[in-house]
């Protein structure tokens, strides 16, 4: 079950990202609410559509190299994660400060410190996993040919 579902996020995030990187504009105004979050720029779809397409590959060599699941799927699991946790912040403190007038002096920047070594510790992390992951793929026994 859990392998299927690997599966299946694999392809849905490999495939979404060959969206975003073929056709961005198109990806931009088909996906519901893509629109409200800015301007489009082509060079930003097509860079998350590359961390995309490495996220579905990652389940999938995932499913390919047992021996190496844990840190493949760790790594895309930790962006998804920081991903998803942006958009919560977001939609949670960001709307607050712009709606609320007189939080509108304490908005953040996002700039701050804690900002900023959030986002380095969550990049260190992902890199570490994947590196990880990439020498035990090279490490680990070849199965012989049936």
């Amino acid at each position: 079950m859990v392998v299927t579902l690997a599966a299946l996020n694999g392809l849905f995030l490999f495939g979404n990202g060959l969206f975003m990187l073929l056709a961005p504009s198109a990806w931009y105004h088909f996906v519901p609410g893509v629109t409200h979050t800015g301007s489009f720029t082509q060079h930003f779809v097509r860079d998350i559509g590359l961390i995309q397409m490495f996220l579905g590959a990652a389940f999938g060599v995932g499913i390919i190299r047992p021996a190496s699941r844990f840190e493949l799927w760790a790594a895309a699991t930790s962006w998804l994660i920081a991903h998803a946790a942006l958009h919560l912040w977001e939609v949670a403190v960001v709307q607050s400060f712009e709606k609320i007038s007189a939080l509108h002096a304490m908005a953040p920047t996002q700039t701050e410190p804690p900002f900023k070594l959030t986002q380095l510790i969550v990049l260190l992390l992902s890199i570490m996993l994947a590196v990880v992951a990439v020498i035990r793929v090279h490490t680990e026994p070849r199965l012989a040919a049936s």
